[in-house]
C-alpha cells in the first residue's frame, strides 16, 4: 500500500515519482498533453461487489478537479484507485505514464499525497511533529533530518495557518484546525499531486469555506494539482476549474464548471428538479432546488 494513513499513524500521505512522461490516452493535460495522473480502462471492485467498470478517467495537469455525484456512485473509489489504495481489479492507473503499483511506496509518496476522508492522530502528538511526519518519504537510511526538511516543515505550517499551533496537542484542537494540520501534514511531503477526500466532511460552514479557500490558494500560488471528492454541489462549482460528475459508477459529464453544472445535469445525476442561476458572488454555477408544493 502507498499510503501513510493506516500503518504507522501519519494518518495521511501517498504516492508518485516524477521520473519520465508519456503514455498514450485520449485523455488529456492541460498543455494538451498525457496527464500526469491518468486511470485507463478501470474496473474497481471490494471483493464481490463491482463499483466501476470500463472507468477511464484523466486528471488535467495543474488543474484544481473535483469529483461529484450522488453517494455511492464511485466517488471515493475512484480516489482511492489514484492515490494507490485500491488496486484495479483491471484496468491501469498511469503516474507519469507508469504503472502506479509497478513503484515503491517512497517513490510514489514523493510525487502524491492522500488527504483521506478520516484520519486518526497518534494520542499526545503535537502539531509540529506530526506535520514533519510528512517529510518521512524524504527520509532514508543516509538522508536523515536536515535544515531542508525543517524549512518545509515551517513554511507548510505557516501556508494553512497553524504556525502558532506548532506546540499544541492535536487532539485539543477544533475540527477546522485538525484539518488544517493534516493538510499542513501532506503539504511537508512536498509533492506536486495532491488528492483530499471529502476535505470538508464534519465541518460546519465557516470552517468548509477555510479549508477550500487555502485549497484554492494553494493551486494558485503554487501550482499544485488538486483533485477533491466533495458533496456540496455549489462548493464544487465555485473552487473547481475541471468537474468529474459521476453516477452508478461511470463518469456522466466533465469540463468546466460552466459545461457541467445545468438544470438538466444535475437532475440526471442527483435526480434534482432545480434551476441554476448566476452565484451573485463569483459568477459561477449556482443551483437552487425547486420548491416542492405541500
Amino acid at each position: 500500500m502507498a499510503v501513510a494513513s493506516e500503518a504507522d499513524g501519519r494518518g495521511a500521505a501517498v504516492a508518485s515519482e516524477a521520473d519520465g512522461h508519456g503514455a498514450g490516452s485520449g485523455t488529456s493535460g492541460r498543455g494538451g498533453g498525457v496527464p500526469r495522473l491518468l486511470g485507463r480502462g478501470l474496473t474497481l471492485a471490494y471483493e464481490r461487489r463491482t463499483v466501476a467498470e470500463g472507468l477511464t478517467v484523466g486528471i488535467p495537469d495543474r488543474s484544481f478537479t473535483v469529483i461529484v455525484g450522488p453517494n455511492a456512485c464511485g466517488k471515493s473509489t475512484l480516489l482511492r484507485a489514484l492515490a494507490r489504495m485500491l488496486k484495479p481489479r483491471s484496468g491501469t492507473v498511469l503516474l507519469d505514464g507508469r504503472d502506479i503499483h509497478a513503484r515503491s511506496t517512497r517513490a510514489v509518496a514523493r510525487t502524491l499525497g492522500l488527504l483521506p476522508q478520516s484520519s486518526i492522530a497518534p494520542d499526545g502528538i503535537r502539531v509540529g511533529d506530526l506535520v514533519a511526519r510528512g517529510r518521512h518519504p524524504h527520509q532514508g537510511l543516509f538522508r536523515q533530518w536536515s535544515r531542508d526538511d525543517e524549512r518545509v516543515v515551517q513554511e507548510s505550517m505557516a501556508a494553512t495557518g497553524v504556525a502558532d499551533l506548532a506546540d499544541a496537542y492535536v487532539d485539543e484542537l477544533s475540527g477546522g484546525q485538525r484539518q488544517r494540520v493534516w493538510i499542513a501534514m501532506v503539504l511537508a511531503q512536498e509533492t506536486p499531486l495532491l488528492l483530499l477526500d471529502e476535505p470538508t466532511t464534519y465541518l460546519d460552514i465557516a470552517h468548509q469555506i477555510d479549508v477550500l479557500d487555502l485549497c484554492a490558494r494553494l493551486h494558485r500560488e503554487q501550482g499544485r494539482t488538486l483533485v477533491a471528492v466533495l458533496h456540496d454541489l455549489n462548493h464544487a462549482a465555485r473552487y473547481a476549474d475541471h468537474l468529474i460528475a459521476m453516477r452508478d459508477g461511470r463518469v456522466v459529464a466533465e469540463g468546466t464548471p460552466a459545461d457541467v453544472v445545468t438544470a438538466e445535469r444535475v437532475e440526471e445525476v442527483f435526480g434534482l428538479p432545480c434551476r441554476v442561476i448566476d452565484d451573485p458572488e463569483t459568477g459561477t454555477p449556482l443551483v437552487v432546488p425547486t420548491a416542492r408544493r405541500r
